[in-house]
């Protein structure tokens, strides 16, 4: 699963994503659900980046968050699941861009020990997700999305011992067809990290509280 993870916007996301213009101004190093994120969607005449609520309310919902968590969807039911089902089929596909995300791993006496998790040689990425958007009574639109996940590969089912899931992490060849690609094509974008493509290290716990920010979070510790 993904439930925690940095991001900070620079001259690089234009390029990496092919956006039409730059991206919002924004810098977490500890972004938690239900806090807005940039997100990479298709638009005319190109891709736009957006601020978007992180963990999905679907479109009859009427703008209200349900009671289960809907910041991941499983790939295995990502086309049945009655959250998911309708943004997959309408093909509302997103990339959430990310430096690194945090995953916890359980120790023996029963504590969680945080990790840091990033692609190896590249400080950008991004993550596959759905969106939708969902009117509320009132007639305001709120627009979520929420990140795939995957069994995970041997690397990061180490590090994720307690679930052994990891989040779908989307090669930039495979950005096109992705956000714009058919569902068969789409469906070939979502595996799981390649053997050496992922890197990691302990970090504080002070990143299991999400107020704490700053770069001294990604720190590695002993």
């Amino acid at each position: 699963m993904c439930g925690r993870f940095i991001a900070k916007t620079d001259h690089a996301w234009q390029n990496f994503f092919t956006l039409k213009k730059p991206p919002p101004r924004f810098e977490s190093y500890n972004i938690a659900p239900s806090q807005d994120v940039p997100v990479v969607r298709r638009g005319e005449g190109g891709n736009d980046c957006d601020l978007l609520r992180w963990g999905l309310v679907p479109f009859f919902a009427h703008g209200v968050p349900g009671k289960y968590s809907t910041i991941n969807a499983r790939v295995e039911t990502v086309a049945s699941s009655p959250a998911y089902r309708g943004p997959w089929k309408r093909a509302q596909r997103c990339i959430v861009p990310a430096n690194g995300f945090y995953e916890w791993q359980q120790q023996p006496d029963g504590t969680k020990q945080p990790w840091f998790v990033h692609l190896t040689g590249s400080e950008l990425f991004g993550f596959a997700g759905l969106w939708d958007r969902s009117v509320t009574e009132s007639g305001a639109a709120l627009e979520s999305f929420t990140i795939i996940t995957l069994p995970a590969a041997p690397f990061m089912a180490e590090i994720h011992n307690s679930r052994r899931r990891e989040p779908a992490i989307l090669r930039q060849s495979e950005h096109e067809c992705w956000l714009a690609g058919s569902e068969a094509e789409a469906r070939a974008a979502l595996h799981a990290a390649a053997a050496g493509e992922l890197s990691a290290h302990r970090v504080s716990r002070r990143v299991n509280t999400p107020r704490n920010q700053g770069p001294a979070l990604i720190a590695a510790v002993e």
